[in-house]
Order: C-alpha cells, then structure tokens, then sequence
C-alpha cells in the first residue's frame, strides 16, 4: 500500500502537524519539530506531545508513516571544529525530540564540506555525527536524504549514501529517503521508463531497499544534470508526470511515507489526490 502526504506546517504547536495533514487527505506526512531556521528551541511541552500523540491516533497516522525533517542549518559533515559540534549537539537534539513525540524516523540532508576537506572526509564526519546521536539514543533511525549536490553538498550519488552507511556502526538504525527531484538534478534521469528503471535498479545494487525509508515526491524547474536544487508542482516541471506514474505502481515503495515537498501548498490536498488515483491504476 501506498502512503502519500507532504510537509505539513507545525504552526501552533506540534500537535497542529497531524490535523493538517488529515485536512488534505494524507495518510503520511512531514513535519519539523521546531523552528527549522534557528538553531535552539525551547523544549516540547507534555501538553503539546500528549496532544500531538492524540491527535495521530484519532487520525490513524502510525509512526511509521510520519517522517520528520531536522533544521536546515546542521552540517554534519562540517570541516571546522566549532561548526561540527554545534551540528552534531543540534542533530542529537532532533533525535531526542523524536524520541518524545514517540516518531521512528528523522530525516535529515548529509552535509558539505564546504571546499576545505575532501567529500569522502566529510562523509567520514557525518557517519561519525551519526553514530554518536545514534549511540545516545534508543529508537530513532537516522534517515539520510540525496542531494541535488548544489554546492559543496555531498549525498548527491547514491555512492556517497553507501559510503556513509558503511561506516555507521548501527546498521537497523540508518536509512535514506530519495527525493525525486534531488535525484533528477543530480543525473539520474528518471524522466524515461527506461532512465527511472535504471537509477532504482543502480540504487538497489549501491545501496539496497532495505534501507529505503521514505522519499519525497517532487518536480524539478531545471533539467536532469544541472545540480540545482528547485522543486516544482506534480507535472509542472522539467520531469512531467510519467515518473510519478512509475513511483506510485512501484511495489518496492509500498509501506513507505511519500511525502510531496512542492511549492505550492494549496495544490497538495489534488496533488494527494492524483498520485492515489495514480496508485489505484496500477491495481
């Protein structure tokens, strides 16, 4: 079965993320669990995460299928000692709250290395970030997430995932969720049957579906090989909607959360909407 949603505002209180989500017919979705432009939050409040468990349960929302994201600005792989340790004291804060609100999943983008050390150093230091949140933690699985590789961004071949799963020392608790439009961008060229079959049967052989956790449903504004990161609306971008069809008759994506990170939050609840009748077609 397909579990489909999108990254749902916490405006409120976290306890909001579910209720949003059920108001656009999800049955997954994404959330952060604070501010993710700010590097401290205040702690969660028991109201707020007894509210936020109830309001999963009266929604039908299993943990499994809820995949948070952690703050845009913790680099895991950072190349400085000062900017490593303020990421990894954050990193290990997300988890924690995780682990509050009761969730099984944490997704997070690797890191960058920023020009100053090698990419295989700074995949180095993100297995070394997660094993050491991982090791102060319980039930949480670290999700790591490919990248468009703008920048100094590594995690942009599925290479890169496997190098940084094979040096975390907890294997039942690391994964990777695939964004589509990260994948595209980086060039793996999904757009054809042919190029989709490919890039998931490579990223069987690199990686494995057994680490697949999640992905993120997305159209790209930019062409296949262009490293940009620019989502677009389901069929409104450089990919179209084929890809979308594939994904959603694709068995080995079922029990999964697909999340949509498009721009444009008044078309989710349609958006929802097409990729189950997408899913429906395929039987």
């Amino acid at each position: 079965m397909k579990y489909v949603g999108a990254h749902v505002s916490i405006g409120g209180g976290v306890e909001n993320a579910p209720l949003n989500a059920r108001a656009i017919g999800a049955t997954a979705f994404a959330m952060f669990t604070k501010n993710q432009r700010q590097w401290h939050a205040k702690p969660l409040e028991a109201r707020s995460i007894e509210a936020f468990q109830r309001n999963c349960r009266e929604a039908g929302y299993d943990p499994r299928y809820i995949l948070p994201h952690d703050s845009y600005l913790i680099n895991l792989g950072h190349p400085e000692k000062e900017g490593l340790e303020k990421s990894r004291a954050a990193f290990l804060d997300e988890i924690q709250r995780c682990e509050q609100l009761g969730l099984r999943l944490l997704n997070f983008h690797p890191g960058s290395h920023l020009g100053k050390i090698s990419e295989s150093r700074s995949m180095t230091l993100i297995a070394e970030s997660i094993n050491i949140a991982l090791d102060r933690t319980r039930m949480v699985t670290a999700v790591i997430e490919n990248t468009a590789g703008q920048g100094t961004n590594v995690g942009h071949r599925f290479e890169h995932l496997a190098e940084i799963i094979d040096q975390v020392e907890d294997k039942s608790r690391v994964g990777v969720c695939l964004d589509s439009c990260h994948a595209y961008a980086s060039g793996y060229d999904i757009k054809s049957e042919q190029g989709y079959l490919a890039a998931m049967d490579q990223f069987d052989r690199v990686v494995g579906f057994a680490y697949l956790k999640g992905m993120h449903l997305n159209d790209a504004k930019k062409d296949t090989g262009s490293r940009v990161d620019r989502h677009a609306s389901l069929g409104q971008g450089t990919m179209g909607l084929d890809p979308f069809r594939w994904l959603m008759r694709d068995r080995r994506l079922d029990n999964i959360p697909l999340i949509l990170e498009t721009p444009d939050e008044t078309l989710w609840a349609e958006e929802i909407a097409l990729l189950k009748r997408l899913a429906a077609e395929a039987g």
